[in-house]
């Protein structure tokens, strides 16, 4: 990222629409919201695209593997696409291009063409790097955690929010005479249009800084570019402390993907719980991101008044420790009540550590903002593919084993036993996932910052926008 010292609003005001910042904000966490709604937007509909497609079970667990592998790279990319023309361009490409997967999803015929067309609507999943990296642009070191955690998990509800949504807009088009096996199509072309449409504003609506934008910056010589200010992909990913944050996230985030994705049956295999209550119980977890990642980036601003950079991490690794404790606790619950009380309290910690993670990561690097959230953001796809990989591993080894010890028992018996030993096994799962999200928030202590970084944040922190100056 180019020389500039950029004005940076110290408030979030969240009703000031006259401001930059806040317009940004707003704009940013609706688009960020739009992007997890259509990424996830197919899910409530499986059931109908399996009979519409004839989608084979392995299909249909490829186009679960593939939406994810296709944000994984795509946040690699974005970060570093930011850093270089600005996260206002960026979004717009990203939502209108990526609108285009979305709407043809809704024409598909085959299973190929849908295989295809979730792989590339993984890539509107690189959305939460974008509105990571504006949140940062925008928003001075006092206040930044906040701005961060706040968009982030608005915009997550976007994948939780696709479970009462995309069925109301299913009943909307089915009441203008679609017939309902069609309706699941219009369904996503709807959302397709939305986040075209999405795009369009963000280019007309926001600015990459205070400043301005990069572009126009750049032309006026008010953000200059030399070799000093140029910082290489390479070297970002020679700073140990972005792969820690990369573990840490893949830790946090990817851990809450895997554990509501597989919480559902959990709930119903080990509490008898009906499906609907259970899904129930997942989709309010879900909706705490409301409030709870807010407060992992509001406790990261405190500490890091307290104790400067160093206390942002200390609250990191605290947070990510107590997240670690109550899925372990969780695991070998077999009370439906203390088993929810401690579920409340996993979810609450979890999007509290995400908030935190990114309360830390614009002060890593802050020339390269995009590539560092990029990398870290990617984290998380790759520790959900890696817990996930481990519960289906355990799972299915120990379901076969009660299938075979069940032989001449009756189907029903066959049935209870292999329920059982699928709670088993992802109990003994999420016990081993948890105590590896203990030993990385241990490991997340070794972050270190310099003297000068910690000075840089401090006066960055007191300073006021209307008193900063450009420097050419």
């Amino acid at each position: 990222m180019a020389n500039l010292a950029q004005a940076k609003s110290t408030t979030l005001s969240l009703l000031d629409f006259k401001s930059v910042s806040t317009r940004t904000f707003w704009i940013t966490s609706i688009s960020f919201f739009m992007c997890f709604f259509a990424w996830f937007g197919i899910v409530p509909f499986m059931p109908d695209v399996v009979k519409d497609l004839g989608l084979t079970p392995d299909q249909k667990w490829n186009s679960i593997i593939l939406a994810v592998s296709g944000t994984v790279f795509a946040r690699l990319l974005i970060g570093k696409l930011c850093d270089k023309y600005g996260p206002r361009l960026c979004y717009t490409w990203l939502l209108t291009i990526g609108a285009i997967p979305v709407i043809l999803c809704g024409l598909v015929q085959t299973p190929t063409q849908f295989l295809i067309c979730r792989l590339f609507i993984g890539f509107i999943g690189a959305s939460f790097v974008i509105t990571q990296v504006h949140t940062s642009l925008m928003y001075a070191p006092n206040i930044v955690g906040t701005a961060n955690a706040t968009s982030a998990g608005w915009g997550n509800l976007g994948g939780g929010a696709n479970r009462l949504g995309m069925p109301l807009i299913a009943a909307a088009v089915v009441s203008f005479g679609v017939a309902d096996a069609d309706a699941w199509r219009y369904s996503m072309i709807v959302a397709g249009i939305v986040c075209f449409c999405m795009g369009i504003i963000y280019f007309f609506f926001t600015k990459d800084t205070l400043n301005g934008n990069f572009k126009d910056l750049r032309a006026s010589g008010e953000m200059v570019s030399t070799k000093k200010d140029q910082i290489g992909f390479l070297e970002v990913l020679k700073d140990y402390r972005v792969w820690i944050l990369f573990v840490v996230y893949a830790a946090s985030f990817g851990i809450e993907l895997t554990v509501y994705g597989t919480m559902d049956d959990y709930l119903q295999n080990t509490f008898q719980l009906e499906r609907v209550t259970a899904g129930n119980i997942v989709l309010s977890f879900a909706l705490m991101n409301i409030f709870a990642r807010t407060l992992g980036g509001f406790f990261g601003d405190k500490f890091g008044k307290l104790k400067g950079l160093r206390g942002r991490v200390l609250f990191l690794a605290f947070i990510l420790a107590i997240q670690g404790l109550m899925l372990i606790t969780f695991s070998t619950t077999t009370s439906i009540v203390i088993g929810v009380a401690f579920l409340i309290l996993f979810s609450l910690s979890v999007q509290m550590a995400e908030g935190a993670t990114f309360s830390v990561v614009p002060f890593i690097n802050k020339k390269a903002i995009g590539s560092v959230s990029g990398i870290v953001g990617a984290g998380g796809n790759v520790g959900a593919f890696l817990a996930a990989m481990l519960l289906k591993s355990q799972s299915a080894v120990a379901e076969k084993g009660a299938i075979i010890a069940s032989q001449g028992l009756g189907e029903e018996a066959i049935k209870a036993a292999q329920s059982a030993a699928s709670a088993t096994a992802v109990s003994s799962g999420y016990f081993i996932i948890g105590v590896t999200v203990v030993i990385t928030a241990v490991v997340s202590l070794s972050i270190r910052f310099s003297t000068e970084d910690e000075k840089v944040a401090k006066v960055d922190g007191l300073v006021e926008p209307e008193n900063l100056i450009l420097v050419k």
